[in-house]
Order: C-alpha cells, then sequence, then structure tokens
C-alpha cells in the first residue's frame, strides 16, 4: 500500500534532472506537479518538509517554499497546520481528467461509442423494464450477459460456462478483486514492466512485494523470457500479472513458445497467471490468431481478466473474470466488502452489444488501422530520430523519443495545448524515459495537431535530459 508520506530522498529520484532555464520554484512546482498528474505520487502524499528538501536539493529553504506556494495556488497541494504539505488533485474544472476546451487528450487510449451503441441502448431500456421489480443490487453478474460473455470464450478456443464467469465494475476492479483474493500482505507479485500503470498501483495496494520481468519493443520476441523464468524460480511470487495480447503500452503480443514457455514456468512454481485480456480481440492485421492464455493452461493455474471498456466504450464501467467455479466463488466472497453489485442497465446493453460483438471489432479495427498509419508516417516526418514500432493491433503506440525527456516533454507540450503520458507511468524507478505512448484512436488531423504540439514542445524539453536509469532488473 502507497505511503502517506515520501521522503526527501525518494522524492528527489522522483525528481530527476529537474532545473530548466526558468526560476528554481516554478522548475520544481511543475516538475512534482507532473508527477502528480501522471500518478507517480498520489493525491493526500505529504511531501517533505521544506528544510529537509532544500537541504537534499541543494537549494535555499526560499526555493521550496516558493514552489510549495505555487503547487497551493495551482490546486496540487494543501497544507494544514501541523500535518504538513500533502499532495492534491484539483478541482474537476481543472483537472488534468476533464481538460479545457481545445486542449487534445492524448492521456487516453480509448475509442469513442462505436455506431451501433444507441441501438444497443433502445433494446437494453425495453429489457430491464422486466427487472424492476428486483432490487437492481447484482454482485454475480445477469445470466444474460455471463451467457453471452462464455459463449465468447468457447467460441475462442476455451470452453466456458457462466459459472465460471464474474461480473465487475470494469477491469480495475477485477485486477483489484484478484489481488485482495489472491495476494496477502509481503507476497511477492510479478508484473511486466513497462505496464498498465492501474494494476501495479492495485497489485501493491494489496501488499505486495513488486517484481519485475520487461517487455520490449525491441526485441524479437518481446517478453524476455529467461528474466521471466529466473524471476519465478528465485522468487515464486504468488501470482504474475501478465496481457498476452497488445501489451499495453507496448502494443506487443506473445509468441506461441512464449506462452507455452511462461506456463509451464508458472506451473512449476504454483505461481497464479492473471492473464489481462481486455485488449486481446482490438487486433488489426496480426498474422497469428491466438486462444485465449487459459487455454494452453496445461496444468498452470490461469485466470482471465476482459472488459467491454476497450472494444465497446469507456462509458460501460463493465469487466470481468473468468476462472474456474471455486475461484469465482471466493471472488465473489472478497467483493462483498467491496460494493453491491454492478450497474444492471450497464450489463443489458454489453449483453446487447455481444449480440453483434464482430461487427463492433470490424469497425474497431479500422479506426484503429487509420490511427496507425497516421502516426506512422506523421511522426517520422516530424521527428526522424524518433522510433516508431509497427504494432499488429492494440490502442497504443510505445515511442522511442530518442532522449531521456519524456517527463519534461509531456509537462512542456501542456503549454502547447496536448495533453499526452509520460513514458515512466508505465514503468517503476524513473524508467521509459526515453518513451511516449501515443494512442491508435486518433484521427489524422489529431495526430497532427498533437505532433505539432510536441515539436513545438521539444527544443526547450531536450535541453534537460533525465540522467539515465539503465536497465533495471527484477525489483523486490
Amino acid at each position: 500500500m502507497a505511503s502517506t508520506a515520501i521522503g526527501s530522498r525518494s522524492l528527489l529520484e522522483l525528481l530527476g534532472e529537474w532545473r530548466t532555464d526558468g526560476p528554481s520554484y516554478e522548475a520544481l512546482s511543475d516538475r512534482i506537479r507532473l508527477l502528480v498528474i501522471d500518478g507517480r505520487l498520489l493525491s493526500g502524499i505529504r511531501l517533505p518538509a521544506e528544510r529537509e528538501l532544500a537541504v537534499q536539493l541543494k537549494v535555499s529553504r526560499t526555493t521550496v517554499t516558493a514552489a510549495y506556494q505555487r503547487l497551493r495556488e495551482q490546486g496540487f497541494a494543501v497544507s494544514r497546520q501541523g500535518s504538513g504539505t500533502r499532495t492534491a488533485l484539483p478541482g474537476r474544472a481543472a483537472s488534468a481528467s476533464a481538460p479545457t476546451q481545445g486542449v487534445l487528450d492524448f492521456t487516453k487510449a480509448a475509442l469513442p461509442a462505436p455506431s451501433m451503441m444507441a441501438d444497443a441502448v433502445r433494446r437494453a431500456s425495453e429489457q430491464v423494464v422486466s427487472l424492476l421489480g428486483d432490487t437492481g443490487y447484482d454482485t454475480v453478474g445477469l445470466p444474460v450477459l455471463r451467457e453471452a460473455i462464455a459463449r465468447r470464450y468457447t467460441a475462442r478456443g476455451l470452453p466456458t460456462d457462466a459459472d465460471e464467469v464474474l461480473v465487475t465494475v470494469g477491469a480495475q476492479q477485477a485486477i483489484a478483486l484478484i489481488s485482495r483474493a489472491l495476494v496477502s500482505r509481503g507476497d511477492r507479485a510479478l508484473i511486466e514492466v513497462p505496464t498498465y500503470p492501474h494494476a501495479y498501483d492495485a497489485i501493491g495496494a494489496a501488499g505486495a512485494r513488486i517484481v519485475t520481468t520487461p517487455v520490449s519493443v525491441d526485441s524479437r520476441d518481446g517478453w524476455d523470457v529467461e528474466t521471466f523464468e529466473s524471476v519465478l524460480r528465485r522468487t515464486s511470487p504468488s501470482v504474475a500479472y501478465v496481457m498476452p495480447d497488445f501489451q499495453n503500452p507496448t502494443g506487443r503480443s506473445m509468441t506461441a513458445s512464449v506462452r507455452r514457455r511462461l506456463l509451464d514456468a508458472a506451473a512449476a512454481q504454483g505461481t497464479v497467471v492473471v492473464a489481462d485480456e481486455t485488449p486481446a480481440e482490438l487486433d488489426i492485421d496480426r498474422p497469428e490468431t491466438y486462444p485465449p492464455l487459459a487455454a494452453s493452461a496445461n496444468g498452470a493455474r490461469v485466470i482471465t481478466i476482459g472488459s467491454a471498456s476497450k472494444t465497446m466504450w469507456g462509458g460501460l464501467r463493465i469487466g470481468w473474470v473468468r476462472a474456474d467455479r471455486q475461484t469465482i466463488r471466493r471472488l465473489h466472497a472478497v467483493r462483498a466488502n467491496m460494493d453491491l453489485g454492478t450497474p444492471v442497465l450497464d450489463q443489458l446493453v454489453v449483453a446487447a452489444l455481444f449480440e453483434s460483438y464482430d461487427t463492433v471489432l470490424a469497425e474497431r479495427r479500422l479506426v484503429l488501422a487509420r490511427g496507425r498509419s497516421a502516426i506512422e508516417r506523421i511522426v517520422p516526418d516530424s521527428f526522424p530520430e524518433w522510433n516508431v514500432p509497427h504494432v499488429h493491433g492494440g490502442l497504443a503506440a510505445w515511442v522511442n523519443i530518442g532522449a531521456p525527456v519524456s517527463s519534461q516533454l509531456a509537462l512542456a507540450v501542456r503549454s502547447e495545448g496536448l495533453l499526452i503520458t509520460a513514458g515512466p507511468r508505465f514503468g517503476v524507478d524513473g524508467a521509459f524515459e526515453r518513451f511516449l505512448r501515443i494512442p491508435l484512436t486518433r484521427d489524422e488531423s489529431q495526430v497532427e495537431r498533437a505532433v505539432a504540439a510536441l515539436q513545438r514542445a521539444w527544443p526547450a524539453a531536450s535541453r534537460h535530459p533525465m540522467p539515465e536509469p539503465g536497465m533495471l532488473a527484477a525489483v523486490v
């Protein structure tokens, strides 16, 4: 679980090379603000005392005092007598999650609703009438939706019954449920890096000690299987969180060989594999077709996570877990302490969309293919030194920008009307400063606007590269 305070040395590591050509207090406050925006500093964390941080940064106390004051004025910090200065997120109107009009938001790799959404909502509204006599509290999932999910898994090569499915409030709740049920405080949990940051947060919040294994856009297989096997043998983690298809943020997919070796290694150690397959069906033109990872379990215990948010619409907060019946019962028991159920109307909408799911996916693939083409053409034309990998699906490209300035660039480009997430948000300990995640979900004109903003911000940001953290080994 995240600490309620951060020491001056830990903050110094997160700050990296924060100084710029402007006033020191502005540079310091801007850097802390970015850490809060990106989620690397959670809201409510007590910052170091002014004198202590000044000594660590080798600046005057006045500089730190002015930086904290600026953060308070911007809504990113609050101070109370006797409790110091704590990080905060400003009100919705000023927050990064609600950009002002005209600001282009590239922080979310997500698609708008499909064309058949209105019809699905209409049908769901008609179907909900028959359920209005019930309480509406549903902690397992409507039978019609669980049956639709089970049919989809079966069609993809993983025979599934409805009672092997638990419907959740999005994939995020599914990850949190699994973490609470399977991870005890102090257990080790293996996770890929870079990775989906909210998964890392949820597993860490359960009290796990995180160990990591790398995924690369440059290597042939993406996953360093030797390191994966070595970490498993050395640490015997209780769970291993992986994203086998169109991994977020790299876009890589495991080969058949990688899948087999990963599952064999997990089975040998008794590690539960948590396969996040939320982007698994966002295939643009991948040469191979793979069944769900659990279909190749071969003695390994695999729990599968899915979601309607990526393929259907983010406004539908519907996720699910596919697992053996005993695990489903255990997760359901844990859920009783978290919430009172999943929205019924949303479930009916998702069930209706499953009836035309192949059409939904075809529409999604067309949008993603166009976004990929725009990125692969526009970004290299403007930044020849950047490396844009070719991905066969998923929601984003993991672009190597050639210098460790991702955080500076993400902050500087905000002044140019673009919100984008710095690479370290997907890693740990300040790694991935050489990367930006650029969504495939935007049209050509929006990509052009975004790249133009990056061009304007690049000269200032690139003058202050971060120190190289080096290749991260497994972190315990």
